[in-house]
């Protein structure tokens, strides 16, 4: 696995790539959104049309097919998926979609995916209601399931990305946050769910605890991984092909990575400018801004901080059997970082 100063490779063949692994579950990804437009329906209009603006939105479901991969590559002699695992995929999709809905309306963001946010289209208020819903709506999908344990890991991970949430919300505008904190709330708010839906994974194809435990780690990992580079392509990725605006991090006042990074590496009139940049959340000095975190070298920074993060998660899987459901899960880490969008 390479990694340039950031992890942007060529995209066709990282697209490919990517593909190849989802294949492996092309056909219980199939199952799994019949049973997402199943659940939306809602004799609620607004439900239904907010719900469906979501779900064509697309992405490539990373969580849910994290999910399957684990729990094919933790018991890759099974011959057909459960319908427990295409739900619980589902589910996480589901709480996945809602923390979105909430994340935009509090970062008051316009672009996701290269259209407008829901809460552009729909309103504030019809977002977060249907955000509400959409957890709900899970919580009453895992009864489904009838396992305590899935209950107990599930409510326990959307308290915690609640505080992720809050924790950057307090963030926001902060100029002195540190590298630990900033960890901290990333892997509360972003990769708690991944670790979710692979440890999901490996209980649901009733595997021992080390196993769980491991495969846990495997999406910690992968899920600060992928949000590290997310931090990177909001200073670096074309707007069209990441479907936001380039800067839209500083503009709500985050203090990312590569960020904190470059505050940390700056004196004088430099670190002052980039604080600012941070407390005012605006765009007004981001070439000053993209110049000053290109010269401490806090993109590349950032991009090693990722890298070790997906050779750890890589490393995770040693646990697992030889299979092409545990190759697909090394891509996917592998994938993370070397993304391009």
């Amino acid at each position: 696995m390479t990694l340039s100063s950031h992890p942007i490779s060529d995209t066709r063949s990282q697209a490919i790539d990517i593909q190849s692994v989802i294949s492996l579950v092309e056909h219980d990804m199939t199952i799994v959104n019949q049973t997402i437009a199943k659940n939306l329906d809602s004799d609620v209009a607004l439900i239904n049309q907010l719900g469906a603006y979501i779900v064509q939105a697309g992405g490539k479901r990373l969580r849910p097919v994290a999910l399957l991969l684990t729990a094919k590559a933790a018991n890759p002699e099974q011959t057909t998926t459960s319908s427990d695992q295409t739900l619980l995929a589902a589910i996480v999709e589901f709480i996945h979609t809602a923390t979105l809905l909430h994340d935009d309306v509090v970062d008051e963001s316009e672009m996701r995916r290269g259209r407008e946010t829901a809460n552009e289209v729909f309103g504030n208020a019809a977002s977060v209601l249907v955000g509400d819903y959409l957890y709900s709506r899970a919580f009453q999908m895992m009864v489904d399931v009838g396992s305590m344990r899935v209950m107990e890991i599930l409510s326990r991970t959307t308290n915690q990305i609640a505080e992720g949430e809050v924790m950057q919300l307090i963030n926001c505008g902060s100029a002195d946050i540190t590298e630990e904190q900033y960890m901290e709330t990333i892997q509360s708010k972003t990769a708690i769910l991944f670790e979710a839906a692979t440890r999901l994974g490996a209980v649901i194809s009733k595997q021992a605890r080390p196993v769980e435990e491991a495969m846990a780690a495997y999406g910690l990992h992968l899920g600060t991984a992928f949000q590290l580079v997310d931090d990177i392509l909001d200073y670096t990725a074309d707007a069209e092909e990441m479907g936001k605006n380039v800067g839209d991090d500083l503009a709500e006042g985050k203090p990312t990575l590569p960020l904190i990074n470059a505050i940390k590496r700056s004196t004088g009139s430099d670190k002052r400018l980039l604080e600012e940049a941070i407390t005012n959340a605006s765009r007004d000095n981001l070439d000053a801004v993209l110049k000053l975190i290109e010269q401490t070298g806090s993109l590349a920074y950032t991009a090693r901080i990722a890298l070790e993060q997906a050779k750890l998660a890589q490393s995770c899987l040693d646990v697992l059997p030889d299979s092409q459901y545990k190759e697909a899960l090394m891509k996917l880490a592998q994938f993370s970082v070397e993304r391009a969008y």
